[in-house]
């Protein structure tokens, strides 16, 4: 009667009734309904399995233990579909009560066992044997002794599904990932060069060829079935393509090893191999109880004073001394070797070089021209002709015409110093029409008999004079 009158004053109510909020949608982007992903969607559809799995699993490791315990128990015996509570009682008597209280408790509030209140018994639930059947196969064949490629589970999966005729999709791509996932390890192993990872994975090659062969014809029904849908022939296709790549590794793993073995040491004469030393030290657990009984006593370290220190470094001084027999005379002269000083090639030029400008200063062959004519010329008249090297060096020699400081040096960057010759140049550049040079800045010579050079120069001042007259 209360709920009918709730009813009907909710129907009167104006204030409409809002949507109930759903939990998971704290977990997604705002704008993105949880169930329009198909994930979700098949998820949800399969929330009484999931809660079996989470009845029996939440919590610490020893409830779980437990659970697992009463239930696989009670569903181990085929001959009573139905337990009262004295049975249960005696069967699990090694257990406290409060603790078989409390898992039977939690178990029938999951379903997966169920309370006949006319008969006063447990009965074990559909879901329950289920469950119990998936983590039955799952850990038969989950075992890494027996099956260290992990494919033992995932190909009974899809074995049995094939023969029922209810195969997914998604049991065939967990194989496939499966076989991608070992082939990439193997791969790994190969790249180490490591001799036991190799030995290690070649081992576990081995008994994932085993599943691949049992896989193989279960792969030929699905491909001939023809009720699979496309999607099933295109993943039984892919995980073919993964298991000839898993089969073609064996030449891989082969040319490893063997060129492992090319590489191998061995020590001395013995027949023994760095192989052979590292798997006998593999073998011992503790490394450091093989130093027990080789070293007598511990070391013990020495500590002295500077004194003594100095005292047997002085001892060891003179020691060395006293013990040296060795030539106490000095050795005896020999002759230099005679050698040819041949004059360097810039050596050469630079004389050259000088001969021609004190030509022009002398107002000799280079250049010519008339007493009226002009007492300077550019710059390219007198480096060129002449290749971009000897043009280059040239012009570096430039800066030293005049330098008082060089021409009172001897040499002959001395003698270029006081030539009674100025260079002037300007910030721009003249196109020339040279094979070797292009353009150079805009400078010229001219003389300068101001200088007081010329008497170094072997000239006659008056001569110069009468000249300029």
């Amino acid at each position: 009667m209360i709920d009918n009158l709730a009813g009907a004053i909710a129907a009167d109510s104006p204030i409409p009734v809002q949507d109930e909020f759903d939990p998971l949608q704290a977990h997604f982007q705002e704008g993105v309904a949880p169930d329009e992903i198909e994930q979700v969607y098949l998820l949800k559809r399969a929330q009484p399995m999931l809660q079996a799995f989470t009845a029996l699993f939440h919590g610490a490791q020893d409830g779980v233990i437990v659970r697992l315990l009463v239930l696989r128990e009670l569903a181990a015996d085929p001959a009573d579909s139905a337990f009262s509570r004295a049975d249960i009682n005696q069967k699990f008597a090694y257990l406290i009560p409060e603790s078989l209280e409390t898992v039977l408790g939690r178990l029938r509030g999951h379903g997966l066992l169920a309370w006949d209140n006319p008969a006063a018994v447990y009965r074990i639930t559909p879901l329950a044997r289920n469950v119990l059947a998936a983590l039955d196969t799952l850990l038969a064949l989950a075992r890494p002794e027996q099956d260290e490629a992990e494919m033992g589970f995932l190909l009974s999966q899809v074995a049995g599904a094939q023969a029922v005729g209810g195969v997914t999709v998604e049991q065939l791509k967990h194989l496939l990932g499966r076989l991608v996932e070992l082939t990439e390890e193997f791969r790994d192993a190969i790249a180490s060069g490591s001799e036991f990872r190799l030995r290690t994975s070649q081992a576990k090659w081995h008994m994932a060829c085993d599943w691949v062969e049992k896989g193989s014809v279960i792969l030929r029904a699905i491909t001939s079935d023809e009720r699979a849908d496309s999607a099933t022939h295109r993943a039984a296709q892919a995980i073919g393509r993964a298991q000839s790549q898993l089969l073609n590794m064996q030449g891989m793993f082969s040319r490893a090893l063997n060129q492992i073995e090319r590489q191998r040491v061995h020590l001395g004469q013995s027949g023994l191999s760095t192989t052979d030393v590292k798997r006998w030290l593999l073998a011992h657990e503790d490394l450091a109880s093989l130093a027990e009984g080789a070293i007598d006593r511990p070391v013990v370290p020495l500590f002295v004073t500077p004194a003594e220190m100095i005292d047997v470094a002085e001892t060891e001084l003179l020691l060395e001394r006293a013990a040296y027999t060795g030539p106490t005379s000095l050795p005896s002269g020999q002759d230099a070797p005679l050698t040819v000083n041949d004059n360097p090639a810039m050596q050469v030029e630079l004389d050259d070089w000088l001969k021609r400008l004190s030509d022009f200063a002398n107002l000799g062959n280079f250049p010519e021209f008339s007493e009226a004519g002009p007492r300077s010329v550019p710059i390219q008249d007198s480096l060129l002709p002449a290749n971009f090297a000897v043009a280059s060096y040239r012009a570096s020699l430039l800066p030293l015409l005049g330098d008082a400081a060089e021409a009172s040096l001897q040499g002959a960057t001395a003698e270029l110093a006081r030539l009674p010759v100025r260079f002037t140049s300007e910030d721009e550049m003249v196109q020339l029409d040279d094979p070797h040079v292009a353009a150079m800045s805009r400078a010229s010579l001219s003389l300068d008999l101001g200088l007081d050079f010329n008497l170094e120069l072997g000239q006659d001042p008056n001569s110069e004079e009468d000249a300029h007259e």
